[in-house]
């Protein structure tokens, strides 16, 4: 296991004195500070360029810990025993000690508890909760290794903790609960097939394929603004593989572009800038590389990028939720042109 005493303990000494710090989660690593420390949760919105009406997430040490600054109830203990420590997010109503600055101004509050045993490590020496955003500038693809921190935070935070790449590479799934029901906010690696294993009732938000309707309120990270976008246009390309590549080809007589495909197609593109995606049936290799590539689209000098629209189902969910919104929704082929 990763393990230096000295720089966990100057990290969580910097968290608990309301300095920002770059940490390792399993999901993509976070930018994190003192959950209590309401300037320090407004540095975050500083740092990031975030805008103020998107909420944090509260990151805690263990499950039980969510008591001090949220109201559980049964169904959180029963999501905790099975998904916790681990991606899972619970909006629940928070308490007073949760400074409106972290939420957003909204009455309830994002909890986590990670699995990463440095991020555990971190909140339990700071001895207090940790809000902590993806550690990138707002609206890039999200860091799923230090470089990643480094390139869009260096000379901004005093402090970045490196242990290696993510495991998952896509934020952690976030719902809001009541007694008995549970709505997906944002997919992630728990998904509702999953969820549904401890809640008959589970629903998704319209919003994790969506663009949320004029006027709607962001209850979760992700869910307004247009999120993990690289500097050159993405598009998505809604179509079988032969069409796929028809599509990239034509588009590349006109367009310097680049392209992201599937391991089994690389040979197909001579010519074209292109980026491996990973197996085309492993969905878990294509949402852990997805943030490193859209970051390496950057590298690449074209002014677009063409991909596959992922599927909706199950974890590729996740996938879908992050390049629709990567893309501004901008998808090609199939109904649409």
């Amino acid at each position: 296991m990763w393990n230096d005493n000295g720089a966990l303990d100057k990290a969580s000494a910097l968290i608990r004195d309301g300095a920002l710090v770059g940490i390792p989660t399993e999901t993509v690593y976070g930018l994190g500070a003192n959950a209590y420390n309401a300037h320090s949760c407004l540095e975050i919105f500083k740092a990031k360029g975030r805008p103020a009406d998107n909420p944090l997430i509260v990151h805690i040490a263990v499950p039980s810990d969510a008591d001090k600054i949220a109201y559980t109830n049964d169904l959180y203990y029963k999501l905790a025993e099975r998904f916790m420590p681990g991606p899972l997010t619970i909006i629940l109503p928070k308490r007073d000690i949760i400074p409106s600055e972290a939420t957003a101004g909204l009455d309830s509050v994002a909890i986590r508890c990670p699995v990463h045993e440095v991020a555990r490590q971190i909140i339990e020496r700071s001895g207090v909760p940790i809000a902590a955003p993806s550690a990138n500038k707002s609206g890039r693809p999200s860091p799923t290794s230090a470089r990643h921190v480094y390139n869009d935070m260096n000379g901004i935070i005093p402090l970045i903790i490196d242990a290696g790449p993510c495991d998952v590479g896509v934020e952690s799934t976030v719902i809001k609960i009541s007694e008995d029901s549970i709505i997906v906010l944002r997919p992630g690696a728990i998904t509702a097939e999953m969820l549904r294993e401890v809640c008959d009732n589970v629903t998704i938000s319209s919003a994790v394929t969506e663009e949320l309707k004029e006027g709607e309120v962001a209850l979760s990270p992700g869910m307004k603004y247009k999120h993990y976008a690289p500097a050159s246009e993405l598009y998505l390309v809604d179509g079988n593989e032969d069409e796929f590549e028809k599509i990239v080809k034509e588009k590349a007589k006109k367009e310097k572009c680049a392209v992201i495909c599937y391991e089994e197609e690389l040979t197909k593109f001579e010519g074209i800038p292109t980026l491996s995606a990973g197996k085309r049936d492993d969905i878990k290799e294509q949402t852990k590389r997805l943030f490193e590539l859209l970051r390496r689209c950057d590298e690449l000098g074209v002014d677009t990028v063409y991909a596959h629209l992922p599927s909706k189902d199950g974890q590729a969910l996740a996938m879908y939720n992050r390049m629709i919104r990567a893309c501004a929704h901008r998808v090609i082929g199939g109904k649409n042109g």
